[in-house]
């Protein structure tokens, strides 16, 4: 199998400059905002966006001016888009045919694509006949059958239903193993079951990276929060806690941050406790959205997620003063990180 991924995609006219590092076994999901630049990296290093700057090295092989079918990059995109005319056998076969393997090959490496997936069974199917979920475990048994040096994966269960996500994230998770992928997500459980590191973007830069579990438990960026469904504040860390920018104090259980530093904390919106003259930083309420069953409110800094019942008791408004606690055993606070 290949070595790993080495790239600086480099797109001007689309305000894109990011280096990506990808390991010979390793999966990085890369998550942003619409917008941030996540599908102009996928086609860079696809072959599909030619690029007049920047590099891409696949171990010892340069790739940058490679065409597509020349680069050994397999991509598996959000649908399928299986040929319609072909059984699934010859869905799957057809990369390999396509690049010139005899054709008792090509069937080989078709019947063990197909085994990989857990998808033997429909290999004599008629696309047409299959489910979103066998589809696309079909177009991942395609993308596996050329044999790829490097594995795109692009929103890959974002078209199906919450039980197809299921069969095809095992899927995913055999045909990462043994070479470089790149996940293209935003779903945080697909990020946690497939990869081992993750890279935040956002305005077509890298804003923060680090291993899976740093990157949800210790966000450092706004996007890198929300993905991970905490709130971020920030402020000054104290011996106790933090510091708030905005005023007021939330003591903490654990703490990594020097005090007297500039530091971050993070918690999730349902530990927050909302009162009007309880304990906590006291905070003018900026919006109520519905979130899940329960009403968020959002103040300047400081978010919690509270039940109907607990909105309504306290006569929460928008423009009206109440204060917010979140027990210390709840906020986590560290020192921010460097994105590279």
């Amino acid at each position: 199998m290949s070595g790993g991924l080495r790239a600086q995609v480099v797109v001007p006219e689309r305000d894109v400059d990011v280096r990506l590092d990808v390991g010979p076994d390793e999966c990085v999901a890369l998550v942003g905002p619409n917008g941030a630049g996540k599908s102009t990296i996928v086609e860079a290093l696809a072959g599909l966006l030619r690029t007049r700057r920047g590099e891409v090295l696949l171990g010892d092989r340069v790739l940058t001016r490679l065409s597509a079918h020349r680069r050994g990059v397999g991509l598996v995109a959000q649908r399928p888009d299986l040929f319609p005319h072909l059984s699934v056998a010859r869905n799957v076969a057809f990369g390999p045919r396509a690049a010139g393997t005899a054709v008792q090959e090509a069937r080989h490496r078709s019947a063990t694509a197909l085994a990989a997936v857990g998808a033997s069974e429909l290999a004599e199917r008629a696309p047409g006949t299959l489910s979103g979920g066998q589809a696309q475990r079909v177009a991942i048994a395609r993308a596996l059958a050329t044999e790829p040096a490097l594995l795109l994966l692009d929103e890959p269960t974002s078209a199906l239903d919450v039980d197809a996500r299921t069969e095809v994230r095992a899927a995913l998770g055999t045909a990462r193993t043994g070479r470089p992928t790149l996940l293209v997500t935003h779903d945080p459980l697909e990020a946690v079951t497939l990869s081992d590191r993750i890279v935040v973007l956002d305005s077509g830069r890298v804003v923060e990276q680090g291993p899976t579990a740093a990157v949800l438990g210790r966000p450092t960026s706004a996007f890198g929060a929300a993905f991970s469904g905490l709130t971020l504040v920030r402020g000054t860390a104290t011996r106790g806690g933090i510091a708030l920018e905005d005023g007021g104090e939330l003591a903490s259980g654990t703490g990594t941050a020097p005090p007297g530093t500039a530091a971050l904390a993070a918690y999730h919106p349902t530990a927050a406790v909302v009162s009007r003259n309880g304990a906590g930083p006291e905070r003018v309420v900026t919006a109520l959205e519905p979130r899940d069953g329960l009403v968020r409110v959002r103040t300047v800094d400081l978010v919690a997620d509270v039940t109907v019942s607990t909105a309504a008791a306290l006569r929460i408004q928008p423009g009206e003063r109440v204060r917010i606690a979140v027990p210390a055993a709840e906020l986590t606070v560290y020192q921010p990180a460097a994105t590279s």
